[in-house]
């Protein structure tokens, strides 16, 4: 699918997509439920609906029940994980890979999980031997999906590196509180902690409780239960993040249902489009950013990698040079996303240096346009349509229909507010 994107002004109110992060999490602590829980503003991304899939496998029962709410009735019975299939399929989300396999580990019975396109290029080896020290029998394709598992899921130590992603962390916190014995994580070079603490935080509404030590040890009681909850999803910073920039470099957007206290590590995007020189005005669950002269800025966004797309159009828009830290984190996403983030805004004029070490250096400029490609990442595909108003003659993004792993109504939204 191309996308043509004109050059314009934007002007509006747009509502947030539904958090997938906070959606997936959600999916699988009402999986891991003895109850009937109900989900709400569950406005479906691919990623999103991949979690309820694997859910449904995993023994949940999953009905649509409202526009955006479904009811998930838990697949615990007994104390006992029992899925309906032993085959299931995370599509291509990152989360759901690294935070399903550990849920699976609590099935006394082999799971294999699978994905497809560039998730299966995405390393899981940091699975292996934390599962195995934890009981679990477990294979891979050398480091990569598909990954069989076999539990049930013990207690006790595990050994856990940190420094490729915080999901797998993520799923040994959504499963282990589920084990027979307490159990003591060591966890070394630990990275995007927000995650970590949207984490924490889902799995309390759901009365399970984990402690931690500055994300160096983890404890985690064994034995508890999750409680079914009637839980709404917040509005997602990271899908937000391109309208507020858009807002900075060409208008004024007001994007609701966002909770500017939110605990998604996204939220950081505010932080930098004010060090850019952008106005921002927030209320308790709106955000508005409007244009102001903008200037080169530097950010650290090694805990919010997931920003990066958002922050180069921003900053290609910026007077000066601006210095964004973090691209280490950026290998292994949908894209090599640094690389991408290099050849396509370069294809704009923008000079994207990465000579630096975890460093991209991102020099403004007026930009021109012409045909882009997305590299089929979601997040390209935005910020692309996004520097697009700012270009000179409007510019068209291949495989535009990348969006919909987060955020599949993100052009039309755009077009509701430009003009």
């Amino acid at each position: 699918m191309e996308k043509y994107c004109p050059k314009g002004t934007v002007r509006g109110a747009v509502k947030a997509p539904t958090s997938k992060s906070y959606a997936q999490r959600a999916v699988a602590a009402a999986l891991l439920a003895e109850g009937v829980s109900v989900l709400r503003n569950m406005e479906l991304c691919s990623d999103t609906a991949a979690a309820l899939d694997v859910a449904a496998r995993l023994g949940a029962g999953v009905e649509k029940t409202g526009a955006e709410e479904y009811t998930v009735t838990g697949g615990i019975r007994g104390g006992v994980l029992t899925p309906r299939e032993t085959l299931v399929d995370i599509g291509e989300s990152g989360l759901s890979a690294r935070m399903f396999t550990p849920v699976a580990s609590l099935c006394t019975v082999p799971v294999t999980v699978t994905g497809r396109g560039s998730i299966l290029g995405r390393p899981v080896n940091m699975m292996t031997e934390p599962l195995a020290s934890l009981g679990v029998e477990i294979t891979s394709q050398g480091g990569y999906l598909p990954v069989t598992v076999c539990g049930p899921l013990g207690g006790g130590e595990a050994e856990v590196d940190g420094s490729v992603s915080s999901q797998f962390i993520t799923g040994l916190l959504m499963a282990l509180p589920l084990a027979g014995e307490n159990t003591t994580l060591h966890v070394s070079r630990a990275i995007s902690t927000p995650y970590i603490d949207m984490t924490v935080d889902l799995l309390a509404k759901f009365d399970v409780r984990v402690s931690h030590n500055d994300y160096r040890e983890f404890y985690i009681e064994g034995g508890q239960r999750y409680s079914p909850r009637t839980y709404s999803v917040e509005g997602d910073w990271s899908g937000a993040s391109c309208l507020l920039v858009a807002g900075a470099i060409a208008g004024e957007v007001t994007v609701e249902n966002l909770n500017p206290l939110s605990m998604q590590a996204d939220v950081a995007i505010v932080e930098a489009l004010a060090r850019a020189g952008a106005q921002i005005t927030t209320t308790a669950d709106t955000v508005t950013v409007t244009r102001r002269p903008l200037t080169g800025f530097r950010f650290d966004a090694t805990n919010c990698p997931d920003l990066f797309p958002a922050l180069v159009a921003l900053a290609a828009n910026c007077a000066g040079m601006s210095v964004l830290k973090g691209t280490s984190r950026l290998e292994h996403k949908e894209s090599n996303r640094a690389l991408t983030l290099r050849e396509e805004f370069g294809k704009l004029g923008v000079d994207v240096d990465l000579s630096v070490l975890d460093t991209m250096t991102v020099k403004g400029c007026a930009l021109t346009g012409g045909t882009v490609d997305s590299h089929n990442d979601h997040r390209i595909a935005m910020a692309l349509g996004t520097a697009a108003l700012t270009s000179q003659y409007g510019l068209t993004v291949r495989d535009a229909g990348a969006v919909d792993k987060s955020y599949p109504g993100f052009w039309n939204d755009l077009a509701a507010i430009t003009a």
